[in-house]
């Protein structure tokens, strides 16, 4: 049987070390059925952070990929956690914001880098949520790509 761990082992990523705050704030929070997730950046496996604008330092797919780095960040926290992603049932929501030139307007197509990764993580139907992906004049240490996430867990886990 699939489970959002197996799906990830498939994938071959390696998750980053799940990052610390930067402020006042918590990672994470669990309220009942619902986790919610704090804005995340694009913590590496060696911990350093991707940083430039889309645009500007950094291109399209690089801000995919940067993206994509977010999530894994996101996976990170979760393991942390909560021990595992099969305590997650579904994407609720995802936030994307994008650090991008002021004409640029892909902002969906850098956060899908994110969401596609949920997806294969969750499943199409579970892995898919509500999004808004927007465009920021600028972002923490110039990363390129932030993210918050939503998610429902499995009743009693």
């Amino acid at each position: 049987m699939e489970t959002p761990e197996s799906n990830f082992n498939k994938l071959g990523f390696t998750l980053p070390p799940a990052p610390k705050p930067l402020g006042v704030y918590k990672p994470c929070l669990i309220d009942g059925k619902y986790l919610y997730l704090s804005g995340h950046g694009t913590v590496q496996e060696d911990g350093s952070l991707i940083i430039g604008r889309i645009g500007q330092d950094l291109d399209i797919e690089a801000g995919k990929l940067a993206a994509r780095q977010v999530g894994l960040a996101i996976l990170s926290t979760i393991k942390a956690n909560l021990g595992s992603l099969n305590r997650v049932k579904r994407v609720i929501k995802v936030l994307g914001m994008v650090n991008c030139e002021s004409s640029f307007e892909r902002h969906p197509y850098v956060i899908n880098g994110c969401s596609e990764l949920f997806m294969q993580v969750w499943g199409e139907e579970n892995g898919v949520g509500v999004r808004s992906a927007v465009g920021m004049g600028s972002l923490p240490g110039n990363i390129p790509v932030e993210v918050e996430a939503m998610f429902e867990l499995h009743e009693g886990a």
